[in-house]
């Protein structure tokens, strides 16, 4: 009997096996050892979609794991929560796939549920220029095309918002007393950070620092956290059937707003720090 394996070989597969048995290291530096009593594989994705997803697909297609915690800092949207706070979004938008309208069409053939972005509401009037148009006219959110496993070959799916595991989400309640850091060196934070689940997290190819945007996604979409790969490790193990959640610790008010708000530079090593101290107690919750 001959066995097809359409994207790794034979031999590439039982030097899989002995990864998967012993544990060494191959292609990206997977780090394999033990956190909180458990057997865990350690990655880092890289910045952007198109490195977390390509990682989250080798990680799944390498290992025989039992699910994905996706862990980092994120810019934030939400005006109730600070920098420090680690977020724990229910849901994960990919907010980069666009359908770009022309100047003077009405209706198209793209998908119109999700809201659109329109640059004429972001004009700055002058007595030079006092219009309603905006040649760049407005961007309307798409859903993404997707693939599950078991399902019927190059039949698509499209689902703009992406549910995180439900279980793992109950897990992450248990997390509010979680002892974060407050200070780098002699700057503090106004309160103590908290750790809190909040209803959405969205992500694309673009580092939001921009006032407009923030507060844009953060009215459309009900967005908390701001990053630029949870969207794609959260479709690729929709896809492969995988559990999935995402702890992002806030870095930066996104676009900035006070004197303390926009500091990534200042909070970056607190925030990640934050996150890896909610991460290894979600693991230590893990049956």
């Amino acid at each position: 009997i001959m066995t097809a394996n359409g994207t790794i070989s034979e031999l590439s597969w039982r030097q899989i096996s002995i990864i998967n048995g012993e544990g060494p290291y191959i292609g990206k530096h997977f780090r394999i050892g033990v956190l909180e009593n458990k057997r865990v594989v350690v990655v880092l994705c890289g910045l952007g979609m198109l490195n977390a997803g390509i990682l989250t697909q080798l990680l799944l297609t390498l290992f025989d794991v039992e699910g994905v915690l996706h862990y980092g800092i994120a810019g934030n949207a939400n005006p109730k929560l600070q920098i420090g706070d680690v977020t724990i979004p229910q849901y994960w938008a990919h907010t980069g796939l666009w359908h770009w309208q022309r100047l003077g069409e009405e209706n198209g053939d793209f998908n119109t549920k999700f809201g659109y972005l329109e640059f004429a509401d972001y004009s700055n009037s002058t007595k030079d220029l006092n219009t309603d148009t905006n040649l760049l006219n407005k961007v309307w959110y798409q859903p993404e095309e997707i693939f599950p496993v078991n399902g019927i070959p190059e039949a698509r799916h499209h689902i703009f918002w992406t549910r995180v595991d439900k279980t793992y989400f109950k897990i992450a309640g248990k997390l509010k007393n979680v002892k974060l850091e407050s200070c780098v060196k002699t700057t503090c934070l106004p309160r103590k950070p908290i750790v809190t689940r909040v209803e959405k997290g969205v992500a694309a190819n673009v580092f939001v620092d921009n006032k407009a945007y923030r507060e844009f996604l953060y009215s459309r979409f009900n967005a908390t956290a701001i990053d630029m790969e949870s969207a794609a490790v959260a479709l690729v193990c929709l896809q492969q059937k995988k559990p999935f959640i995402a702890i992002r610790a806030l870095s930066d008010l996104a676009g900035g707003g006070s004197a303390l708000s926009n500091e990534v530079n200042v909070f970056a090593s607190l925030a990640s720090q934050n996150s890896f101290e909610v991460l290894v107690k979600f693991i230590s919750l893990l049956n």
